[in-house]
Formats: structure tokens, C-alpha cells, sequence
């Protein structure tokens, strides 16, 4: 078991130490004064979201875009709160942004997938961006993706999110996995693999969408209308994929209350990994998973007196030097720093963290929206 552990840290090095080099090659955007060009259907699905809806709407309020080059869809995914009324005030005081609300129709096992199907349908533009009702859009936003569209030659682009910070542990631990999966992100555009993307920050042109058929074919997977889509667009223009690294164009969103609702978020992420289609996503979660796993089986063997701890703690050297170089790099570009000081806790807390939600999810439904899924 030990040789076998030595030899899953040192492909891990490999892996996260390729994903460091693709980060930087992916040069940070700027954006410059260029008139507004692109056209763009901003998709906003939402179900029972009162309480987030008010600071995503004054963030649409200050977007320094000319108005008649954008539209907004709200698709209401059967809201029982006051979700629509919250957007029907507000689109009465803000009548010079062309927004609309539709009720979504299910036709499949993913409600997401649907409602955005549903409102590229309706979608008058050329470009469609999808972002969730609870973000938090920043000004230049739309700036960002047509300055980019016009420089290069993307059908579908990639953008970055993060959580707001707060001061508890909880949400730290969060920063810190959500910027290891940012990282990967961006690192994965950077060696030409990419493998993950964010739905809240997520752009591509509508007849890109009609002509690979949607999400059709992945339709029994609640969620992933992120993932799978990308997926489709690298199989069929690889070239034509792009990550906007750029700090105008970073969405930021609210991370999970509660442990509770954190383990339901990462178990519905994990529900879809299992269908991926990408080689290279698949061979580095598995990785990711082996290390885990195999730091949590060598901890449990020094505590029964099997293995000397040098073999746990050489591993967790290891892992934890070249994680931080990555997870480093991205807080930098999130200007989200502060969030390194709770590192080393959270380090030794992953391990069985991801290991449990992988194990788990295996067999174990999740909830959603208030909505039962079954892997």
C-alpha cells in the first residue's frame, strides 16, 4: 500500500503542477473603452429565491452596458415564495431593461436544464450568458464578454465565480475547495484540457446551443447543464472554447449556511461526475479521489500502529506544497487572500471530507430546491 501511495502523490504532483503552468498561461483580460457590439440573453432560472433576488436585481441595475444590447429571462422554476413579485416590483421601477418572466415547462429529470432550454427559446439575442438567482453581477460583466468575443474567435466562454467571504471557518473551508476547482478550471484551459465550468458564469452563442442540440442527452441528470454542454463544445470546437480570465468578469455568489446543506451541494456535484464524458476530467478526479482516500486509509493505519507516520506526514507535505502554489495563485486573482490563514486546518479536514461525500454518494439521494433526485 505504501509504494502504491507514493505512487498516486507523485502523479498527483503532476497533475496540480499542470494545472499550475496552464494558470499561467491563461493572461489576465483587461478591458478597454470599445462600444458595445454583442448582444446577449442573460438566463436566470430561480425557484423560492426572496431572499437572494434583491441583490442580484441592484447588481443588473449597475451593469455598464448599453440596455437595448441585452435582455433578461427570469425562468420561475414553480416558486411558492415571493421570488416573482420581488421581480415584477422591480421591473416596474426599471422599465428601460428589457426583462421577462416565464413559467417553466418539465419535460425532463433536470428542472435547470428545462428552464434554460425553455428561455433560449424565448431568447432574442445572439449571445446567451446564464448566471443563478443568487449572484452578484459585476458592472463591467457584460463589458468583459464582448470586448473578449470581438478579440477572439469563442462560441462559448467560460467565466469566473467565487463566494463571498464571510468571517466563520465553514465558509473559508468552502473558499478554499471552491478555489482549488477554480484553479483546476483554469488550469485545465490553460494545457488545452478543459474539463470544468461554473453555470453561474457561463456564455455561449445561441445557434451553438441549437445546432449541438442542447442538453440532449443528458437530460436524466438533474443537474450539469454546465459541464455536459462544455463538453459537447469541445468535441465539436475545441478551439472555439475559451476561459475569460478576467477580474471584471467575476461573479460572486453566497457559499452554504450549514454543513448540512454544504454536504447536499457537493453530493448533487458528485451525482454527475460518474457521467462525464471527458477522459481527462475523469483520469484527474479519480487522482484527486485516490489521494483522499488514500490519506484517510494511512491515517487510520498509523493510528493502529501499522505504518510509521513519516508516510503520512511525507504526503501531506507534498500535497499541501503544491496545492497552495495553486490555490495561491487563484486567491490572488479572486483578491480573496485572507482566506489562506485557516490552510493548514482545512487541509487536514479535505481528506476526509471528499472521501465521505464520495462514498456516500454512491448510493445516497440528495436534495435540491427543495426537490428529491436520485443518483
Amino acid at each position: 500500500m505504501i509504494l502504491l501511495s507514493i505512487f498516486t502523490t507523485l502523479i498527483y504532483l503532476v497533475l496540480i503542477g499542470s494545472f499550475i503552468i496552464g494558470f499561467n498561461k491563461i493572461k489576465l483580460f483587461s478591458i478597454k473603452n470599445i462600444p458595445e457590439e454583442t448582444t446577449f440573453s442573460i438566463i436566470i432560472p430561480f425557484r423560492n429565491e426572496a431572499q437572494n433576488l434583491p441583490f442580484l436585481l441592484q447588481s443588473i441595475t449597475k451593469l455598464k452596458y448599453a440596455t437595448t444590447f441585452f435582455e433578461i429571462i427570469f425562468v420561475d422554476d414553480d416558486s411558492s415564495d415571493a421570488s416573482v413579485s420581488i421581480i415584477n416590483k422591480w421591473a416596474q421601477k426599471n422599465t428601460f431593461i428589457n426583462i421577462s418572466i416565464i413559467k417553466n415547462i418539465r419535460h425532463s429529470n433536470s428542472p435547470k436544464k428545462d428552464a434554460i432550454t425553455l428561455a433560449i427559446n424565448h431568447a432574442n439575442k445572439d449571445w446567451i450568458l446564464t448566471t443563478d438567482a443568487d449572484c452578484h453581477l459585476p458592472p463591467h460583466w457584460l463589458n468583459s464578454f464582448n470586448q473578449y468575443i470581438k478579440k477572439t474567435n469563442a462560441l462559448c466562454i467560460a467565466a469566473p465565480v467565487t463566494y463571498n467571504p464571510t468571517n466563520t471557518f465553514l465558509n473559508r473551508f468552502q473558499l478554499l475547495d471552491f478555489f482549488s476547482l477554480q484553479g483546476a478550471t483554469i488550469g485545465g484551459f490553460g494545457i488545452k484540457k478543459p474539463f470544468l465550468c461554473n453555470g453561474a458564469n457561463f456564455g455561449y452563442k445561441k445557434d451553438l446551443f441549437l445546432e449541438l442540440n442542447g442538453f440532449s442527452g443528458n437530460n436524466n441528470i438533474a443537474s450539469g447543464d454546465d459541464i455536459f454542454l462544455l463538453e459537447k463544445v469541445l468535441k465539436h470546437h475545441p478551439k472555439q472554447l475559451h476561459y475569460l480570465k478576467s477580474k471584471h468578469a467575476i461573479v460572486t455568489t453566497n457559499s452554504q449556511e450549514t454543513i448540512k446543506k454544504l454536504v447536499s451541494q457537493r453530493l448533487r456535484w458528485a451525482s454527475k461526475t460518474s457521467h462525464y464524458n471527458n477522459v481527462f476530467g475523469k483520469l484527474a478526479g479519480l487522482i484527486v479521489l485516490l489521494i483522499n482516500a488514500f490519506i484517510v486509509i494511512t491515517t487510520i493505519v498509523v493510528f493502529l500502529n501499522s505504518i510509521h507516520i513519516k508516510t503520512l506526514l511525507y504526503m501531506l507535505f507534498i500535497k499541501a506544497s503544491i496545492d497552495v502554489l495553486l490555490i495561491y495563485k487563484t486567491a490572488v486573482f479572486f483578491n480573496q487572500k485572507k482566506v489562506l490563514k485557516s490552510y493548514v486546518l482545512a487541509l487536514i479536514i479535505y481528506p476526509f471530507f471528499s472521501t465521505y461525500i464520495a462514498f456516500i454518494s454512491t448510493f445516497k439521494s440528495y436534495k435540491w430546491k427543495d426537490r428529491a433526485f436520485k443518483k
